[in-house]
């Protein structure tokens, strides 16, 4: 049974959701960033801003079926999943990465696998994609797809920023870091599964060709779907799970290690203070083993004029100092 389900909406279904939420037999709540947010005995629903609705507990089922498809989208979908979709269950990895706009902790990219039997179990344990999920979530489901998918069919690769850092002076292009650790991920899953017939990854720079030209000897021979949205496919939200996990694990552990609590992301509000307590406790070498010292945030946070961010490049690297 269906206990979460989300959908984004277009401006003129959410308005309708929101008549319809005012007038039912439905208790307020106030949640941030929600246009209304209702609760009943066995059900939450909550309607943000950006259109997307978020239905919880065990009524979910029933209301979206019920509900929000008959009344608000016109459109059947849950439980019609592969229908609408044949291969959307069929045996494949999804791959998804953690970290890469974070300024303090490693890269993360993750893969991976799942079949007719995994996927609706997967569905089961509250899989999707990771930032629809807060940390905690992250966690609990993290360890249960972990234990469903056992050690041979997901893979992780971690580059800690001393990787990081020393990689990027040699490349000067984050995407071609990150096409490089999608490429290696689906390597190493591969060597555990030779038989998965293909791919699926988010499209990231302007071209299909990052990934598929990173691509190492196993990889070259499968099948790799690249499109935006990519944590629709339930291997790459599963994947963004492991990577997010894995990523929160270890900024923890950094933080621990050098004293100092290292926030996510990457706001000048939050980063820039978080590094000027490392470099105070253990001096500038610091930020190399904690971050990813090619943001601006380090010229910043070492009270250093950041040089005019690069134009953008085809292809290429975020702007950065």
């Amino acid at each position: 049974m269906t206990k979460l389900y989300t959908l984004k909406l277009t401006p003129e279904q959410a308005s309708a959701l929101a008549e319809l939420l005012e007038k039912g037999n439905y208790r307020r709540a106030s949640v941030p960033y929600t246009t209304i947010a209702v609760r009943a005995d066995n059900l939450t629903v909550n309607l943000y801003a950006s259109g997307k609705v978020l239905v919880q507990g065990e009524g979910t089922e029933e209301f979206v079926k019920y509900v929000l498809e008959p009344e608000i989208t016109k459109e059947a979908r849950l439980g019609y999943e592969n229908v609408l979709d044949p291969n959307a269950d069929a045996p494949h990895m999804g791959v998804d990465e953690s970290g890469k706009g974070d300024y303090f902790g490693p890269l993360v990219i993750a893969a991976a696998y799942v079949d007719e039997n995994l996927a609706p179990r997967m569905r089961e344990i509250g899989v999707r994609d990771c930032k629809a999920l807060s940390d905690a979530q992250v966690f609990a489901i993290g360890g249960k797809l972990r234990s469903l998918l056992g050690p041979n069919r997901y893979s992780i690769v971690s580059l800690g920023p001393e990787a990081y850092n020393r990689i990027y002076e040699k490349r000067k292009n984050g995407n071609a870091i990150l096409a490089w650790g999608h490429a290696r991920t689906i390597e190493n899953l591969l060597e555990r599964l030779p038989s998965c017939p293909r791919a699926v990854a988010d499209q990231f720079g302007t071209s299909e060709k990052v990934i598929q030209n990173a691509l190492m000897e196993k990889g070259r021979g499968i099948v790799l779907e690249q499109h935006h949205k990519a944590e629709s496919d339930i291997a790459v939200a599963a994947a963004s799970v492991l990577a997010r996990e894995h990523f929160l694990r270890a900024l923890e552990e950094l933080g621990v290690k050098f004293g100092v609590r290292l926030p996510k992301g990457a706001a000048h509000s939050t980063t820039i203070p978080a590094a000027k307590a490392l470099v105070a406790r253990h001096g500038e070498d610091v930020l190399r083993q904690t971050a990813k010292v090619n943001f601006r945030t380090t010229c910043l946070a070492l009270g250093r004029e950041p040089p005019p961010a690069r134009p953008f490049r085809r292809g290429g690297a975020s702007p950065s100092a």
